[in-house]
């Protein structure tokens, strides 16, 4: 005797089987949120070790702890809620995700920088950048499917984006471009890393964010992963 089954928003539901409850689905969201911004961190920290290339925004990172002589994690706080600031004039409003953004990932570079030994031979730094663009892609996911709000630097982008009218792939791709050229001046790492990771974490990001949506109250999910790579808001 088959057991009968529901399809509801492409989910299907065996019989006597209840939707997740809006606590249970509160939970998970919250474990993802952090879950995401830890690895993020940790992902970062592997393309540090790995010295063959930065994400952009860490590009500007290391110069400026470079510059200072802060720690890469503290310099990404300080930054992360410095880009916040400008969100007031372009009407912003920061989520949860937001704000923990700005304390997590630094943290959490800042530990998995501490705990990694160096790495010299390209035998290990090979390994330790694919490891980290992929891991970033799996935190990307875990982050932004949660909706708890966007990252400081990517709300900066889609605010302007709203208030110039001018497309969110121009706007990001003229900020990043001052990013990384003002952190490599400064003595950031720029390298076929920071290549490999600007081509590969569109499509990452957008896998991993299937992979990890949330069902909501409706069964559908709480995060539409259908469209382009470069619309996706990523925790930098």
């Amino acid at each position: 005797m088959r057991q009968a089954t529901t399809t509801t928003g492409g989910h299907v539901l065996s019989a006597g089987m209840s939707e997740p409850s809006p606590s249970s689905r509160l939970v998970r969201r919250l474990l993802q949120l952090y879950a995401g911004l830890a690895l993020y961190g940790a992902s970062s920290a592997l393309l540090v070790k790995a010295g063959l290339g930065l994400e952009p925004w860490n590009v500007l990172h290391q110069g400026l702890a470079e510059l200072t002589g802060l720690s890469m994690g503290v310099v990404l706080t300080i930054v992360g809620a410095s880009v916040l600031l400008l969100w007031i004039p372009l009407r912003q409003r920061p989520g949860l995700g937001t704000v923990s953004n700005v304390l997590v990932i630094g943290f959490a570079m800042d530990a998995a920088l501490a705990a990694l030994p160096d790495a010299r031979s390209l035998t290990v730094r090979v390994p330790l950048l694919l490891a980290g663009i992929l891991l970033n892609g799996v935190a990307t996911g875990l982050y932004i499917a949660a909706a708890f709000g966007p990252g400081p630097r990517d709300g900066l982008m889609t605010g302007l984006h709203r208030r110039t009218g001018r497309s969110i792939r121009l706007i990001r791709t003229a900020v990043e471009i001052a990013v990384v050229a003002t952190g490599f001046v400064l003595g950031g790492t720029v390298g076929v890393g920071t290549v490999l990771y600007a081509l590969s974490i569109g499509p990452l990001a957008q896998l991993f964010l299937r992979v990890f949506a949330v069902p909501s109250a409706s069964g559908r999910s709480t995060v539409v992963a259908t469209g382009q790579p470069e619309r996706a808001i990523l925790p930098r």
